[in-house]
């Protein structure tokens, strides 16, 4: 007699364009010039990757490592004098910026919903927060680097519209007193075999911190695509 083993791995490959919605900074968050990457420089186009591994445990848990890699750069020039962290920059010089925003996470969820049409998990997410903002200009340089942990909540809605196609939007998010975090995705999908899996949609990177060392609250627009491998399932004999 043969059984399948409680596990499944199984890797998210997924890729795009990037686009700015907003990005305004001061640092210090209390004392530097408030000025936008996006309204006040110009974000230059920008492709992403974002690679997930992880398993299924049983019909309901889940366990994943994320990698989530991004910097987006502006430059331009800007008609008035910015002081940014500890360094002025004169009116008007040509400006170099970059915004740095990678992201590494473990995440635990729970189907709690486990139909033939629908399913719905909810769960948590630890997550590295590495960020740098660093702008330079004629001899002119400085930056702001963060590292820090961010514990969030993480959800999957995924609705099965037939045999192939299916809506899913799935995410982390959380705001605080400190600031807040999202990170969510609603795309369409369609599934090649019960091992391969593709999926086309939007995703939002929104959030941000506004504190004595930094103001910096940021939109970014993601156009994705993304190919979901499960690796076929060991069998044992009991």
């Amino acid at each position: 007699m043969m059984s399948r083993a409680n596990a499944q791995a199984f890797i998210d490959l997924e890729t795009g364009a990037v686009f700015t919605g907003y990005n305004n900074v001061r640092i210090p968050g209390d004392a530097g010039t408030l000025f936008s990457l996006k309204d006040d420089l110009t974000p230059k186009p920008n492709a992403f990757i974002r690679l997930r591994a992880g398993y299924a445990i049983g019909k309901r848990h889940t366990i994943s490592l994320l990698y989530a890699p991004l910097t987006i750069k502006s430059d331009g020039s800007i008609n008035k004098q910015i002081d940014f962290e500890g360094v002025t920059f004169p009116s008007n010089s040509p400006l170099n910026a970059s915004y740095t925003f990678n992201s590494y996470r473990i995440t635990y969820r729970y189907d709690l919903v486990k139909r033939p049409k629908i399913e719905f998990g909810i769960g948590f997410t630890a997550k590295i927060r590495d960020a740098e903002i660093a702008l330079s200009s004629n001899g002119f340089a400085s930056s702001k680097a963060n590292v820090g942990f961010v514990p969030i909540i993480n959800f999957r809605l995924n609705y099965k519209v037939n045999n192939n196609f299916g809506i899913l939007f799935e995410g982390d998010a959380l705001a605080a007193p400190q600031g807040r975090a999202e990170d969510a995705l609603l795309a369409v999908t369609y599934k090649f075999s019960d091992n391969l899996m593709t999926h086309l949609g939007y995703r939002i990177l929104e959030g941000g911190a506004d504190n004595d060392e930094v103001y910096n609250f940021s939109l970014i627009h993601y156009a994705s695509v993304g190919v979901l491998y499960k690796f076929k399932k060991n069998v044992k004999a009991n």
